[in-house]
């Protein structure tokens, strides 16, 4: 049934640039209402930019700009960076907007009306880099948990919002919707953030003239969380647009995308905001993880950032879109570095996607004069047709993006079923090898097979669409699908159904690359070592056997390396046994392991651990394994070692 969602991302402070961190959440945002649109439901995306900042003002004074003028320039510099990254945003929200601005004086005088809003004086800690007030369980260390600097103490005259008053209310309503606030590992942060007790909050400054003034004290502005929070709202006619609001809001699912980090503001103070007012809650607030660089998270502040524009503009936008969003779950966290980034790039983009279209333009030109011969109908030549697996594709993207059925978005679970699926294409083409049917003068079976092989690219392009919408455009437009419909117009439909697309010859393009190799630079030659004595090396020996140590050249052979879980099943006839197939990022295999009594198979798809990756293939109740994994056990059990954050395919040191 046809829903209407409304989806948000958090607004950036303008003090300066996006970087990868930003670029994560809103290249989620904008995968998942594409994917909701190709599912045909009415979508809105609402993106925009936070400037009733302190910090946004100081950034102007430092260029010697008036802050309204620094801000105009920045939101070029903003919607540049996401129209380059694809994102396809319906509406960006600026706080400096009239529009807005009538919105957030409606709301304050609406709780100041109700008692909801009082004046009292405010004595605490304040960080300038959040712009937050802290208490001291909040700190850690007595710093900062988020720029790692100590905050200052301030005291002063503010207005306050009465949020401890709705507190119960809150509890209780995060408890009964479980879907309020995901993953459950935020709804249980907040829940501690709730029953350890709600306090009131500050909801104005003094003095600050860079905001939106109180509507009946022009003495103070409005402090910029509570009117940045607001936004979700004015964005769509709340206090200027009656029934856009309601269509958008009171008849809407209502979803919001945000960091983990501010959380807080929006499943604590939010909610309570719009309850006292008498306006509903939204349905779901996602909580996403950060992304990190080899480990540390990514923040302007502690200069450690990655601008996305760099990515774009070497690879174009659809190689980031894919590695930040194939390397974990969304709200888990994910890590960036560039040699993680090529050798996700080369071995799925150039070496899968890319290399089955090249393969198979060039296949057309070579046996079907540059056309895609019409469906023939089933053949024995497609006993092995790989079109009645791509059609499950979509139901298994479908729930992966449920985050009601999962807890979580699953991008990279939905990203692996499709690249499985590009895989069962390119194994279909080795196993019928149109080349030697060419040779043999089949050229009826080399028509069928060719086909086939573009159906399947047909409904793969379709699903990749949301993920990666310039590459499926390069798909669609190389194949000549545009002929027979065109790609904004398809729906999952398209890609879920069996039956044949391509009903009378569709002449294709020359064949293009769409991803090239990347070429890392070699390394320089290593020295040579110096000749070891071998008297030496056997006394070495002698002492290794009779001490049961290893040396560190020993241990040096030993390849340590991060793999994903893709599939798992239990052996049959061996109760202790589960078949994995995992994911080393340039490289897929199989490992036996004895870990059926500790772990659900069904639990352990996309789960990442740690494996020994050069050891010889064994066999265990007749299954081929090749390689092991690492846990650890005591008598209270077995877990599966946990390599964190780090990338697929990252070595072990």
């Amino acid at each position: 049934m046809k829903k209407k969602i409304y989806i948000t991302t958090a607004i950036d402070y303008v003090n300066s640039t996006p970087h990868i961190g930003t670029a994560y959440e809103k290249i989620g945002a904008d995968a998942l209402a594409r994917f909701y649109k190709l599912d045909g439901h009415d979508v809105r995306l609402q993106m925009g930019n936070d400037e009733h900042s302190t910090n946004v003002r100081k950034a102007a004074e430092a260029k010697g700009l008036d802050p309204q003028k620094y801000c105009d320039e920045m939101e070029i510099k903003f919607k540049s960076a996401w129209d380059k990254l694809g994102i396809d945003y319906d509406d960006f929200v600026r706080t400096t907007n009239p529009t807005h601005k009538a919105g957030v004086q409606k709301l304050f005088q609406t709780l100041f009306d109700k008692g909801d809003v009082y004046k009292g004086t405010y004595k605490g800690w304040y960080c300038d880099g959040c712009e937050a007030y802290y208490l001291d369980k909040d700190l850690v260390d007595g710093v900062c948990p988020h720029h790692k600097s100590k905050p200052k103490w301030v005291e002063q005259v503010n207005y306050f919002f009465k949020l401890s008053k709705y507190q119960d209310w809150l509890k209780n309503h995060i408890q009964t919707i479980p879907e309020f606030i995901l993953p459950v590992i935020r709804k249980n942060e907040i829940m501690k953030v709730v029953e350890g007790g709600l306090i009131d909050v500050s909801v104005s400054r003094e003095g600050e003239s860079w905001g939106v003034p109180v509507p009946f004290d022009p003495t103070h502005s409005v402090y910029v969380w509570f009117d940045a929070l607001i936004n979700y709202i004015t964005g769509i006619g709340y206090g200027t647009d009656a029934k856009k609001f309601k269509t958008w809001w009171d008849d809407a699912r209502v979803v919001h995308v945000i960091g983990k980090d501010i959380t807080r503001f929006h499943c604590v103070i939010w909610p309570c905001m719009l309850h006292a007012a008498g306006i509903k809650v939204p349905d779901s607030i996602f909580g996403h993880g950060f992304v990190y660089t080899r480990g540390e998270r990514m923040s302007k502040t502690l200069g450690n950032v990655v601008d996305p524009l760099d990515v774009v503009n070497q690879f174009g936008p659809d190689p980031l879109r894919y590695y930040l969003l194939r390397t974990s779950s969304f709200g888990s966290d994910g890590d960036f570095t560039w040699d993680a980034f090529i050798e996700r790039y080369n071995s799925d983009l150039a070496n899968g996607i890319g290399n089955l279209v090249a393969r198979t333009v060039g296949m057309l030109h070579q046996y079907c004069n540059g056309e895609i011969p019409e469906n023939h109908g089933p053949r024995d030549i497609l006993r092995s047709d790989p079109i009645g697996e791509i059609v499950r594709i979509p139901s298994v993207v479908r729930r992966s993006l449920d985050c009601s059925m999962n807890d979580d978005i699953l991008f990279h679970v939905a990203l692996q079923i499709i690249w499985d699926g590009i895989a069962k294409l390119d194994q279909f083409i080795t196993e019928k090898k149109p080349w030697r049917l060419a040779k043999e003068g089949n050229q009826e079976s080399v028509r069928d097979v060719l086909h086939e092989v573009c159906e399947g690219i047909f409904k793969i392009a379709i699903m990749i669409s949301p993920f990666m919408p310039a590459t499926a455009e390069k798909i669609w437009s190389q194949m000549g699908f545009d002929t027979i419909i065109k790609l904004k117009d398809t729906r999952i439909s398209d890609a879920e159904n069996a039956h044949h697309h391509i009903i009378q010859p569709v002449r294709v393009k020359e064949a293009a690359v769409i991803f090239p190799r990347i070429e890392k630079p070699k390394e320089e030659p290593k020295p040579k070592e110096p000749k070891k004595d071998k008297k030496m090396e056997q006394s070495n020996a002698a002492t290794t056997t009779t001490d049961g140590l290893i040396s560190i050249d020993d241990f040096a052979k030993i390849e340590l390396r991060v793999a994903e879980i893709t599939s798992a099943e239990k052996v049959e006839g061996a109760d202790k046994l589960l078949k994995l197939q995992v994911s080393l990022g340039d490289s897929t295999r199989q490992i036996v392991a004895g870990i059926a009594k500790h772990y659900d198979p069904a639990t352990l798809v996309g789960k990442k651990i740690v494996v020994v990756a050069n050891l010889k293939p064994a066999k265990l109740r007749g299954v081929e394994s090749q390689g092991m994994l690492l846990a650890a056990s005591d008598d209270t059990g077995l877990c599966l070692v946990d390599p964190g954050s780090i990338s697929v395919g990252g070595k072990v040191k």
